[in-house]
C-alpha cells in the first residue's frame, strides 16, 4: 500500500463531562481557545497537511458543530454590509475550509466505536483521526510529520511524547525501538498502565494513521469496562499481524480537554497572536508584579 492520506476523521461525540456546566448544552469541541473552537484547530491542521476529506463522528447535540462549518447568509450579508470585508473572509472561510460531512454515534462505546463509524468513509483508504482535544502546536503540522512516515514505511502511525513520572498511568503507552531519531517501531501498547508496569515513558496521543484493516481489528476487539471498546486494544490485535510506526512529534502537545490543560493553551496561544500577544504579555507581567509587592 503506497496511498496518499487524503481523509481524516474527527471524533467529536463525547459528552464533555470534565467541563460541566459549559458543556451542559453546547459541545465540548466548540470551547474556544481565545477566539477559535477546539475542532477548529484541529481541521486546520489537517487540511494545512494535506488533507481534503473530513467525516465528524458527532452525537446528540452536537448541531452546533455543523452550525459552525455552514455558510451563515444572515450573518455575512450583516458584515458586507457594514463593510467589515476581513471579518466577512474569516468567516467565509471557516465554511470552505474542507469537504465535511457527519455521522453521528448513537452510543458513547469508546473511540475504537466511533472511529468504527466511518468504515464507509474511508472506503478502503487510509486515513487520518484527530482528537480535538489535544491542540497540537507545531511549527510542522503534527499531521504532515506522520504522514511523511507513513509515506516512508507503509503503515500505521501514531503520535507520541515523553510522560514522566505517575502522569504516564494516564495514557496509552508504547513499548517501541527507535529506527530513527523521533521514530519508533511499536512492539506493544498498553493502555493507562500502572506506573511500576508503564513499558517506557512514551505515550500515545490524540493523532493516527490507521490502514483500512483497523476495521476488521475493531469488530475482532472484545468491549472493556463500562462496554467500551478502546482503539489501543485494536490497535494490538492489528500489530500481530502488521507493523505499527510512533511519531515523537516536535512541536507542543496541549491537553485542552483537562480545565488546567485549557487555560494553559489559552495563555500561550494567546501570546503567541500578533494582534494580542504584547498586551497580554503586559497584563501578565502586572499580576506578577501585584503579587510581588502584595507579598512584601
Amino acid at each position: 500500500m503506497n496511498q496518499t492520506i487524503r481523509k481524516a476523521v474527527f471524533p467529536a461525540a463525547g459528552l464533555g463531562t470534565r467541563f460541566l456546566p459549559a458543556t451542559k448544552a453546547s459541545p465540548k469541541e466548540m470551547l474556544p481557545l481565545v477566539d477559535k473552537p477546539l475542532i477548529q484547530y484541529a481541521i486546520e491542521e489537517a487540511v494545512a497537511s494535506g488533507i481534503e476529506s473530513v467525516l465528524i463522528i458527532t452525537g446528540r447535540d452536537k448541531n452546533a458543530i455543523e452550525d459552525h462549518f455552514d455558510i451563515s447568509p444572515e450573518l455575512e450579508h450583516n458584515l458586507r454590509e457594514k463593510g467589515k470585508e476581513e471579518l466577512f473572509e474569516l468567516v467565509r472561510g471557516i465554511s470552505d475550509i474542507a469537504r465535511i460531512s457527519y455521522t453521528r454515534q448513537k452510543q458513547a462505546l469508546g473511540l475504537g466505536h466511533a472511529i468504527y463509524q466511518a468504515k464507509d468513509f474511508a472506503a478502503g483508504e487510509p486515513f487520518a483521526a484527530l482528537l480535538p482535544d489535544d491542540v497540537m502546536d507545531c511549527e510542522k503540522p503534527a499531521l504532515r510529520q506522520m504522514m511523511d512516515v507513513f509515506e516512508k514505511y507503509n503503515a500505521p502511525v501514531i503520535a507520541t511524547m515523553q510522560v514522566e513520572g505517575e502522569a504516564i498511568s494516564r495514557f496509552g503507552v508504547i513499548d517501541a525501538e527507535e529506527v530513527e531519531p523521533g521514530v519508533y517501531r511499536i512492539k506493544d501498547m498498553v493502555e493507562k498502565p500502572k506506573f511500576e508496569d508503564a513499558p517506557s515513558d512514551l505515550a500515545i496521543v490524540g493523532r493516527y494513521i490507521f490502514t483500512p484493516d483497523i476495521f476488521g481489528a475493531i469488530e475482532r476487539t472484545t468491549p472493556g469496562a463500562g462496554g467500551e471498546i478502546q482503539i489501543t486494544d485494536a490497535m494490538r490485535n492489528l500489530l500481530k499481524t502488521r507493523p505499527f510506526y510512533a511519531v515523537k512529534l516536535n512541536g507542543v502537545r496541549h491537553d485542552a480537554g483537562d480545565k488546567l490543560g485549557f487555560l494553559i493553551a489559552t495563555v500561550e496561544l494567546a501570546l503567541k497572536r500578533d494582534d494580542l500577544g504584547t498586551d497580554f504579555r503586559e497584563y501578565l507581567k502586572s499580576l506578577n508584579l501585584a503579587s510581588d509587592s502584595a507579598a512584601k
